[in-house]
């Protein structure tokens, strides 16, 4: 992979730096003062996109640090924009078709499922419009925006679906619980200045490519982690700020974490678990011959949580094939 063109690109994300880089200079800090109006002690204001591969790479550690430090830690969404759309040429992308063999290998980088024959089949114009259903769907409940954002992102990665378009994001509403025709309102209306204020704020923060996560403490002071890093930059960035926040121990049980994140990849359940890869990769399977975990093979493989009823989530633990993992 040509890592010096692939920042020129924001949908060819660099393995080496983590990041998916709009055109231009890298992220800096540019000394704007950030808001801390949060009850926690530590703020996370996280600039994402709905189809960054980047930020779908680091999952399993946002998830681990929610478990770990939730008490004590706010995570805030800030829409960045990452595909405004395709009018542009660079890096080496100049159509949807482009993308398709840099998301297969980023998967594999990360370790993380992701089906690159979306922009083979149905490709996305634009990043914007999942972006804004956000927007809107953080106005109803900001904990449904959320598990909002991880249907789509599923959607995208490893379903292959065109979350630009209307019927897909409505699905995802239905799916988590908001309102859809509220969702539908909101999206042609006031989220869209919402998603404009985004945008704004990350040109303020002098944000170029994500994921960007800013860490503030009560007085303002700022911890800044660019691209996808292990967990341990996460978790530094927390002590650096408040060195007395002790972590909380949690139950690392099959039942109970997906009891708490009812989809997860095998590379997230190993990162939850603290079990090796290989062997999180087999007792998940012996769930599924066992009859705990239902299996749907596709490009990738999905398994479904029997017990949960289809009009809820239903895909449990996503991994990749054995033999796409090692090309």
């Amino acid at each position: 992979m040509n890592t010096k063109t692939s920042i020129n690109n924001p949908l060819l994300c660099d393995p080496e730096t983590g990041m998916c880089e709009m055109p231009g200079e890298g992220t800096k800090d540019t000394g704007v003062k950030i808001a801390q109006s949060s009850e926690k002690s530590v703020k996370l204001v996280y600039f994402t996109d709905p189809i960054c591969s980047s930020c779908w790479g680091i999952e399993p550690q946002l998830r681990k640090l929610k478990l770990e430090y939730g008490e004590h830690i706010e995570i805030e969404y800030r829409m960045g924009g990452l595909l405004p759309d395709w009018s542009y040429n660079s890096g080496g992308i100049g159509k949807p078709s482009d993308v398709a063999s840099h998301w297969d290998e980023v998967s594999v980088h990360y370790d993380m499922p992701i089906d690159g024959d979306l922009w083979l089949e149905d490709p996305l114009d634009s990043s914007y419009p999942p972006s804004i259903a956000f927007k809107a769907a953080q106005m109803q409940d900001e904990e449904k925006a959320n598990l909002f954002m991880r249907e789509i992102r599923e959607m995208v990665f490893l379903k292959k679906k065109n979350i630009a378009k209307w019927e897909h994001l409505a699905t995802a509403a239905k799916i988590v619980g908001l309102d859809v025709a509220q969702l539908k309102t909101d999206f042609e209306g006031k989220a869209q200045a919402l998603f404009q204020d985004d945008l704004k704020t990350a040109r303020e923060y002098g944000v170029r490519g994500f994921p960007t996560i800013f860490f503030l403490d009560e007085s303002g002071n700022k911890e800044i982690v660019y691209g996808a890093r292990p967990y341990a930059f996460y978790e530094m960035a927390i002590l650096k700020l408040n060195p007395n926040v002790a972590k909380s121990e949690y139950s690392k049980n099959w039942e109970t974490l997906f009891e708490i994140y009812p989809t997860l990849t095998a590379k997230e359940f190993s990162e939850l678990s603290g079990t090796p890869r290989n062997e999180s990769e087999k007792q998940l399977n012996e769930l599924v011959v066992k009859g705990n975990l239902e299996k749907l093979t596709t490009k990738m493989v999905l398994f479904g949580q029997g017990r949960i009823p289809p009009a809820k989530y239903t895909i449990t633990e996503i991994h990749l094939l054995r033999s796409y993992v090692s090309t």
